[in-house]
């Protein structure tokens, strides 16, 4: 064997050592000695590390057996080996259990090296065991801050303070020589005396001593950074992120970690953030894009962390990831950057191949990252120009290229992956050849169009060309899918406008990726888009805001996951105290109100939900955008305004395009200036449009009257001066936003004066002419009675009518009769015998009949349609998209329903004194 001292670095001074520590058997080296000098021989600084080794050895009588597994230490680190040289007792791998969080953070990371550098550990458990060991020391750092202050105030309790991790510590991704991010939470109490406590945290920590220190300590992502408070309370934070936060803040706070203090405090503080994390617009993420862009043009190449291809390049990758997707998809939700792309792979966000080469990469750069900071335990991601001893310690050894030439290799290779799909996920959707297309050729697809019934083959094969031209992944895989997806579309009502919408869509989308991704893996999904765009010209006005809620169309359950009732309310509110100004708040008012409005109407194209269910849905989202435009014109402050809403808001019986029928209730002088601005933020149009139209001819004396009145003017008003038709108008109303008294208040007025103790036969007259006027000299002309769906005979006018008629006549004897619901109303009259059991239940089927009807033709022609088509390709595609096998037999069941609820209506509504 080629043992010779020389040929094992040693110099002839070494020698004597050796024998003294019992490792020479006379003049031969023992076998564990060879080993172990071989050991130092091929790592990292042979010389420098055989000497610290030696040092141990002699003050421990450490055996060459156990010195081989400290010599990797050894040679990757002087500061941690000077440590174990002060603390020789670490060597037995024991903990002491200090509460010197000094000591102790060193003793722990001192073995997680070892294991890191034996290659014991991957580098996911030394990240989360180095920020476990920061998480105890953090602990202990308060327990002693918080001992400090009871020492030194007997008299006063500690106020509850939570600390929250951020950064890579919040990530539980901490690196040996990190600073820690953090921020403090104070709850109720003193805040001087929390600061007290924050202030000695910090200096348990971070304060240098013969121990060295436990982690440097950096508060500057708190808001308003060093010139900000130490500490805020949850109140104090929330104010400042709803007026000033900033999208690199939020960006920040995806990482939040509650690790030490009262850890309930922290979890509000991480629930409250949240509110703002998964909020970034598409402005938010241009801003963050010029930011980093910005870092980078400063950074150092050499630099791992910063520069194009450096650790930062995948953090910030992932992070704007699920920020653009957490908001819908809570997987994301994590502040782990490996758990962020194990969830972005589930969600298939991105391609599971070029989730795991970043992922791969990721680890390479942190282990680099981890030699470079090891030596001095230094804050450093500068690349040196000679890397021999940082080979080593990465682990290379000597082949066909050196150490430190398969080092540059790696480097190379691994930071030019990184960028290029930084780059492609970052800035632009992935590019990527698939090699095994199926798809069709042009001329397949001309042959295809025709085979299946396309009515306009120039214009079905230029959008098959927009989807599939290119090279992009995109258009190879439409290029793939599109044999099915135009089977799809031909069994829809419209498929020429659904191809046409599918390729307006597919070409403006802004995330491309993840659309194609989901029309790739989620077959169910890609079918029901192909119903929605086949059915609903309306839903290609809001083709922008399909991506969103692509994800759900797989899920009919996800789809369904709508809130309703105040839930809405609280949410659009919740959405205005977000905003800082009025155009923001009135674009995410009306992006509000689109979005909703879209998930409803993608149920009921795909018959998903009944009639009563799209009503009630549609009436909730109007009653939120009430509850926040009034919020919005108070500007969040208390006031009297009462917002009442009628007809059939009123009744939750809103379609969709409806108006709003309102009424103001409040002070006259201060409420009026309220009203006109509530009008302006629901109907002002603006680059987003409109949220509603509002219509105020219901209130008292019409076009004539106050634009606001007091409750005991509407008191007065409906008592006294109020024509019949006005009373009926008023059984409908149904006061949504505003002071709960006074909406109270406006309840109780509606049961008193809308169901008087006495009808008169004049005013049963007023309402039977009013009727018949209405019939008369409302039909536009050229209209055929028989199919208006709202004004002709049996349709919703006569059994609206009917129901209020009799709502007026016996509501003040019969409480369930003073209900604002048709249906309800309805049900009570059978309940009281007005109606029969199967009177009932024909009014009821007809009365959803002709309302589905008119829902469907709004969706189907984007805009606002009373009459059943009677001939043409209109009702074709309405008879198909409602599942009737052809337009006759449609009409025949409209006929059928219409002609009996007449009856009904003739029998019922003239009954009674003339």
């Amino acid at each position: 064997m080629k043992t010779s001292p020389a040929r094992l670095g040693l110099a002839d001074d070494d020698l004597p050592r050796l024998r003294a520590l019992g490792w020479m058997n006379g003049e031969k080296l023992q076998p564990e000695v060879v080993k172990l000098l071989q050991s130092v021989r091929s790592g990292a600084d042979p010389l420098g590390t055989l000497k610290r080794v030696l040092a141990l050895a002699e003050r421990t009588k450490l055996p060459p057996t156990l010195a081989v597994e400290w010599t990797a230490l050894a040679g990757a680190s002087k500061s941690l080996w000077d440590a174990t040289l002060r603390h020789p007792e670490w060597l037995d791998g024991e903990s002491t259990d200090s509460t010197d969080p000094r000591v102790f953070v060193q003793q722990h990371l001192v073995e997680i090296a070892r294991r890191d550098l034996s290659g014991e550990w991957p580098l996911e458990r030394v990240v989360a065991h180095i920020s476990a060991t920061a998480d105890h020391a953090a602990k202990l750092a308060l327990a002693s801050a918080t001992k400090r202050f009871g020492e030194r105030t007997p008299d006063k309790a500690p106020p509850p303070i939570a600390v929250i991790a951020l950064g890579k510590w919040g990530a539980e991704e901490l690196n040996y020589a990190s600073d820690i991010d953090l921020v403090f939470v104070a709850g109720d109490g003193d805040l001087r005396a929390a600061v007290r406590i924050a202030t000695s945290f910090i200096d348990q920590l971070a304060t240098p001593t013969a121990e060295g220190l436990a982690f440097r300590v950096d508060a500057d992502l708190r808001p308003e950074g060093t010139t900000g408070p130490l500490v805020r309370t949850l109140a104090s934070y929330r104010a400042y992120y709803e007026r000033w936060g900033e999208p690199w803040e939020f960006q920040a706070l995806l990482k939040a970690r509650p690790v030490a203090g009262d850890l309930e405090l922290g979890q509000r503080f991480r629930e409250m953030v949240d509110e703002f994390v998964w909020q970034v617009g598409s402005e938010g993420v241009r801003e963050l894009r010029r930011l980093k862009q910005r870092s980078e043009e400063e950074a150092n190449p050499n630099d791992i962390k910063r520069a194009p291809g450096g650790i930062r390049d995948v953090e910030f990758t992932i992070q704007l990831l699920q920020l653009i997707h957490g908001r819908a998809d809570t997987r994301l939700q994590v502040t782990g950057t490996f758990g962020a792309i194990a969830a972005l792979i589930e969600g298939d966000y991105v391609r599971a191949e070029d989730a795991q080469s970043l992922a791969d990469s990721y680890r390479f750069l942190r282990k680099v990252e981890h030699r470079l900071q090891l030596w001095q335990m230094a804050q450093t991601h500068q690349i040196p120009a000679e890397r021999a001893d940082l080979a080593l310690n990465m682990g290379y050894r000597p082949g066909d290229l050196s150490a430190e030439g398969q080092l540059n290799r790696d480097l190379h290779e691994h930071r030019r992956r990184v960028r290029e799909l930084h780059e492609a996920l970052y800035y632009r959707p992935l590019l990527e050849a698939y090699t095994s297309s199926t798809g069709l050729t042009r001329e397949q697809a001309d042959d295809r169009l025709a085979a299946l019934g396309f009515q306009d083959p120039v214009g079905a094969a230029r959008s098959f060309e927009d989807l599939t031209s290119g090279l992009s992944r995109r258009s190879r895989l439409m290029n793939q899918l599109l044999p099915l997806m135009l089977e799809w579309l031909a069994d829809t009502p419209h498929p020429d406008l659904g191809l046409t919408q599918l390729a307006k869509l597919v070409s403006t989308s802004p995330d491309q990726t993840a659309l194609v991704s989901v029309l790739r893996d989620r077959p169910v999904a890609g079918r029901y888009l192909c119903r929605l765009v086949g059915s609903s010209r309306w839903i290609g006005h809001y083709l922008d805001r399909i991506p969103e809620f692509l994800p759900r169309l797989g899920d009919d359950r996800l789809l369904l996951d709508l809130p309703i009732g105040a839930a809405v309310a609280e949410m659009a509110t919740e959405r205005m105290r977000l905003r800082q100004d009025r155009g923001s708040r009135m674009a995410s008012l009306r992006r509000l109100v689109r979005r909703r409005a879209l998930r409803v109407a993608a149920a009921d194209l795909l018959d998903l939900v009944e009639v009563e269910t799209v009503s009630s849905a549609l009436s909730d989202t109007a009653d939120a955008a009430a509850t926040a435009a009034l919020w919005t014109a108070q500007q969040g402050s208390p006031g009297d305004l009462v917002i009442v809403a009628m007809g059939k808001w009123g009744g939750h019986e809103l379609g969709y395009g409806s108006d709003l029928d309102l009424v103001y209730a409040g002070d006259p002088q201060t409420g009026l200036k309220l009203a006109a601005e509530v009008g302006a933020v629901l109907g002002q149009p603006t680059a987003d449009g409109i949220a509603y139209r509002v219509d105020l001819d219901l209130r008292p004396e019409g076009k004539q009257g106050a634009l606001v009145r007091s409750l005991d003017a509407y008191r007065l008003y409906y008592q006294s001066r109020a024509e019949p038709w006005e009373l009926l108008a008023l059984i409908k109303a149904r006061p949504v936003a505003g002071p709960p008294n006074d909406r109270l208040e406006f309840e109780a007025i509606r049961r008193e004066c809308a169901f008087p103790v006495l009808v008169t036969s004049e005013m049963l007259r007023s309402i039977r002419h009013i009727k018949a006027r209405i019939e008369r000299e409302r039909l536009p002309r050229g209209e055929d009675p028989e199919f208006h769906l709202k004004l002709g005979p049996g349709g919703l006018s006569d059994i609206e009518f009917l129901a209020q008629l009799w709502q007026l006549r016996l509501g003040a004897k019969v409480e369930s009769l003073q209900t604002t619901s048709t249906v309800g109303a309805l049900a009570a009259l059978e309940g009281e015998g007005v109606l029969t059991s199967d009177e009932c239940r024909h009014l009821v089927a007809t009365y959803r009949f002709c309302t589905r009807l008119r829902n469907r033709l709004f969706l189907q022609t984007g805009s606002p349609h009373d009459a059943l088509p009677i001939e043409g390709a209109e009702i074709a595609r309405l008879a198909q998209s409602l599942g009737y096998r052809d337009r006759g037999t449609l009409r025949e069941e409209y006929r059928s329903l219409t002609r009996r609820s007449r009856r009904i209506f003739a029998r019922v509504f003239f009954e009674g004194p003339e």
